[in-house]
């Protein structure tokens, strides 16, 4: 079973109490994008929150996995890619799954491109090089997508 979380407002001791009665083998908080374009794409919410909330998870329940996902297409670069891949590595998370975002209605953030596959291959291989233990990269990942294959 996964347990998807909030970032709880940066509020631990809600996080603890919920998964302190959870019997999860997976964790998951996503990401969802790069430092830059955080407080464009969660408004009112954190990044340094959500590593914590991760790093959090893992120091509170050692054998649990961690997961965390991001989407690509509003505007950042390769190499803010590959910052939020290390980031998401130094706080020890398992598991990355990394999508295209599509604008769900008029009133969501635009488009600004469509990553190609070979695009979304290269992602995959560098996070695999970070030590990632399950990598899911293209252009309709979402966090559950395999989801039965991140602990084989």
């Amino acid at each position: 079973m996964e347990l998807l979380i909030p970032d709880f407002d940066g509020q631990l001791a809600s996080a603890r109490r919920r998964w302190s009665i959870q019997a999860s083998k997976f964790c998951n908080h996503n990401i969802e994008t790069v430092p830059r374009l955080y407080g464009k794409v969660r408004p009112g919410h954190t990044y340094e929150c959500s590593l914590n909330i991760l790093k959090e998870a893992k120091k509170l329940r050692s054998g649990m996995l961690t997961k965390s996902g991001f989407m690509v297409g509003v505007g950042e670069t390769a190499e803010e890619i590959m910052t939020t891949l290390r980031d998401l590595r130094n706080n020890d998370v398992d598991i990355v799954t990394i999508g295209q975002y599509l604008q769900p209605s008029d009133r969501q953030l635009k488009v600004e491109r469509y990553v190609t596959p070979e695009e979304f291959q290269q992602f995959k291989v560098a996070a695999d090089q970070l030590g990632f233990r399950h990598v899911e990269s293209g252009p309709l990942v979402r966090s559950s997508y395999h989801a039965w294959s991140h602990v084989g």
